[in-house]
């Protein structure tokens, strides 16, 4: 109660679903802006989530609680909104390939363990190191993860468009750096390559890695420690018109959770909707 008491202009939560659905409310009650970055708020109407590059424009003046989308989401969004805007977008399907880190120290300590050979506390049912496996947070009665539902539902949320259709895998692989995704799109117009090429490098925090002749394609090695989203190997999907593959990967830890709530914090204090 003591933070509450405070009366800071901003919260930001990172503690989890259940801290966020008890204080948020108490903290937004006493006028505080809450930016959560728990799946708590995520999907409830009238609650904003934000991708700050995308869809800012709907945060109103006496918003008190903005959800933060989750991290393989706003990586995957900020390659998807300029081309959905030029081309409309059917239907993605994307795999994840998924840092440790996105679990937390726990999952990291494991995997650090079992390069040294050192038997400790798992974080994962399985083996991570040398390894890798499909399965991201909670299982669903569908057959799909939370992580993956995540995917679907938040996209539409931030594009604004219930339409598009979704579908994804979750792997988790043993790597820190960020999360990576294998992205193919479908568009309800035809594209092209050049002009696809330009709306991503023209898109804030986007960028361009991709000169597959150079080996230069994006990795988390790459994209550890940086805040932009990293795009490569754009290629047309030959088995189907007007479908496009490529390569998204970005920190998970910066753009997908710290510097994305940051950047809504930074907004609301810019334009003064605090």
């Amino acid at each position: 109660m003591e933070a509450v008491e405070a009366k800071p202009d901003f919260a930001i939560f990172s503690a989890g679903g259940a801290a966020s659905k008890e204080w948020a409310p108490v903290f937004a009650e006493n006028g505080t802006v809450v930016i959560d970055n728990s799946a708590a708020w995520r999907m409830e109407s009238g609650i904003p989530l934000i991708v700050p590059e995308i869809n800012s424009d709907v945060i109103k003046r006496g918003d008190r609680i903005i959800a933060n989308p989750n991290c393989s989401t706003i990586q995957m969004v900020m390659a998807l909104a300029p081309l959905h805007e030029a081309y409309r977008i059917k239907r993605v399907v994307v795999a994840t390939y998924q840092s440790v880190t996105g679990t937390g120290v726990k999952a990291v300590t494991q995997m650090e363990n079992e390069r040294q050979g050192i038997k400790g506390e798992m974080a994962y049912p399985h083996q991570i190191d040398m390894n890798c496996f499909p399965f991201g947070g909670s299982w669903l009665p569908s057959g799909y993860t939370t992580e993956e539902q995540k995917l679907v539902d938040e996209t539409r949320k931030i594009l604004r468009d219930k339409t598009i259709q979704v579908t994804a895998t979750v792997v988790r692989i043993p790597v820190v750096g960020g999360h990576s995704e294998a992205v193919n799109i479908e568009f309800e117009k035809e594209y092209d390559l050049d002009d696809v090429r330009n709306l991503l490098t023209n898109f804030p925090g986007v960028v361009v890695f991709d000169n597959p002749s150079e080996h230069k394609y994006p990795m988390p090695i790459l994209a550890h420690n940086r805040d932009e989203v990293f795009v490569g190997r754009l290629r047309r999907d030959f088995s189907k018109e007007k479908c496009l593959n490529l390569w998204v990967v970005s920190d998970n830890i910066r753009k997908g959770a710290a510097t994305n709530a940051i950047q809504i914090a930074e907004y609301m204090l810019e334009n003064k909707l605090y």
